[in-house]
């Protein structure tokens, strides 16, 4: 027997607040990845696809690779739209928008497990969802198949400035100034000069002094 419409919509009026609070929380995560910006310009989005080479391995000119390359391209697009919509100050469409680039780019992933582009774009789909258990995995899998791609060691920096830990996003700027990334390492240098500049105690001379008294008193 079906339950009465009243019933029903008891039913629907308990899940709307819940659905709306999930949404919620995932716009205002977007709004506060767009508001802290990433230095003097914005933040790059991940690479265009690419053509594979002549002497590419295997996994690269497969049909399973072809497959997933083309769903890459598609994530791709996504991705500019969405990073289009935050600019406009339309958080929710970029929500959607994210959410369908991860989408693809976990498709690709499974097609190719080797694709390290395709694990950059979930990294940086998942970092601007707000999920950053998932972005990190992403990025150090990324890094994993190619350690010196440096928009994902700089993206990788970003998320931990993102997670207050610019111990850390320094770490990845000395691995990119040891690479060679000079573009990349100017946008990870930009966004932790800006940090430091928000929070002043996190700069490295003020750590650096703050365990240079600790020392000092420990010896008096």
């Amino acid at each position: 027997m079906w339950p009465s419409r009243a019933a029903r919509e008891v039913r629907v009026n308990r899940i709307r607040p819940i659905l709306i609070t999930g949404v919620a929380t995932v716009v205002l995560a977007v709004q506060g990845l767009a508001s802290m910006g990433g230095g003097s310009k914005p933040e790059p989005p991940p690479s265009q696809p690419s053509t594979p080479q002549p002497n590419a391995p295997p996994s690269a000119t497969s049909g399973a690779r072809q497959e997933a390359e083309g769903i890459y391209s598609i994530a791709y697009e996504e991705v500019a739209k969405a990073k289009k919509d935050l600019a406009d100050g339309k958080a929710k469409n970029a929500v959607k928008k994210f959410r369908r680039a991860l989408d693809r780019g976990e498709r690709a992933t499974a097609l190719d497990s080797t694709y390290h582009e395709a694990w950059n774009l979930v990294g940086y789909c998942a970092r601007k969802l707000g999920n950053y258990d998932k972005a990190f995995a992403a990025y150090e899998k990324c890094l994993s198949l190619k350690p010196d791609y440096a928009p994902a060691r700089e993206y990788l920096g970003e998320a931990w400035l993102e997670k207050n830990d610019p111990a850390k996003a320094r770490e990845q700027l000395a691995r990119l100034e040891q690479d060679g990334a000079g573009e990349d390492a100017k946008t990870l240098r930009d966004a932790i000069q800006a940090y430091e500049a928000a929070h002043p105690a996190a700069a490295p001379a003020a750590a650096d002094s703050a365990a240079s008294d600790s020392s000092a008193g420990g010896n008096r």
